[in-house]
């Protein structure tokens, strides 16, 4: 869906991509970067909206240099920013964005409609925008991106300035474009745990570098350890010091984490039981015995250390 190579891009004072190369496939892409890494700069530059400094972008087989028309006409676009027109309705402008998009006025009106109600908006899609909440104008956004059928959308920063509960939706409404549609999405968003439960895919770049790309799966694959926590008693104070101490004695290795949380080294299925009757002999609580999973925010904190 996406190549680039090389692809460079410098201000005057900062250098916002710097030789980024990258293959991005069908499917659900979180791009994940904190604020200034480059991500809103790659997404003017695969839309054709900005011409690299130095290296190449081609989005859907096409130029992004010399086919930035032809890219837009497939693509729909979210914008981070509020841009919105305060007197007008969201049908209108959704109507109006599809008429932009190259569709005959019957056919906008009717891809309008249901698109606005994919999003869930309904009767207050006939009211001026101006007066809608946040998570009503990300919602008009989103629909606008879609309204033409396109192949692929990007979306920058679509849970920007959304509660908890907000942002769930709009995850869920993101997984949606995709599994009921088949458009393929590329999102970008510097809250790491949002894509790590929206996205089959994760690119992480800083600093306009690629530091990671590959599958949400195994960023997070379950590794060869063992996540226990344990409760305290009055004659261990400190029940997670005293089960590694138990351990260490039994020939297991096990670090400390957060809190009375213990990561143990899985050296063979005879691990598990140690564990067990050992926070048993010592007469404490077993809150929790898990396999370990690595998360995406480790994996970026490793990728930049």
């Amino acid at each position: 869906m996406i190549q680039t190579r090389g692809l460079t891009k410098r201000y005057p004072r900062v250098t916002a991509l710097d030789g980024l190369t990258v293959d991005i496939g069908p499917g659900v892409t979180g791009l994940i970067g904190s604020n200034g890494a480059g991500k809103s700069t790659l997404i003017k530059l695969l839309l054709g909206l900005a011409p690299a400094t130095e290296g190449s972008a081609a989005v859907l087989g096409l130029d992004a240099a010399r086919e930035g028309d032809a890219i837009r006409a497939r693509v729909g676009y979210m914008p981070e920013h509020d841009c919105l027109p305060a007197d007008v309705s969201a049908t209108e402008f959704v109507v109006h964005m599809a008429r932009m998009s190259g569709l005959p006025v019957t056919a906008a009106r009717e891809r309008t409609a249901d698109t606005l109600r994919h999003v869930g908006l309904r009767e207050e899609r006939y009211r001026p925008m101006g007066g809608y909440s946040t998570g009503m104008k990300q919602r008009v956004k989103l629909a606008q991106a879609l309204v033409h059928d396109p192949s692929l959308v990007l979306l920058d920063e679509p849970t920007n300035g959304l509660d908890p509960a907000g942002r769930d939706e709009m995850l869920s409404l993101i997984r949606r474009v995709h599994a009921d549609f088949g458009i393929s999405v590329l999102v970008t968003s510097h809250l790491l745990g949002e894509l790590e439960r929206t996205c089959d895919h994760i690119v992480v770049i800083d600093g306009g570098r690629l530091l990671r790309s590959q599958s949400t799966a195994s960023f997070t694959e379950v590794t060869a350890a063992l996540a226990i926590e344990v409760t305290d008693s009055d004659a261990h104070p400190r029940g997670s010091d005293a089960v590694r101490a138990a351990l260490a004695a039994a020939g297991v290795t096990a670090a400390p984490t957060v809190g009375q949380l213990l990561e143990i080294e899985v050296t063979g299925a005879e691990v598990y039981d140690i564990v067990r009757d050992t926070v048993a002999d010592l007469g404490l609580g077993l809150v929790r015995m898990e396999q370990r999973r690595h998360r995406i925010a480790e994996v970026f904190e490793e990728a930049q250390s």
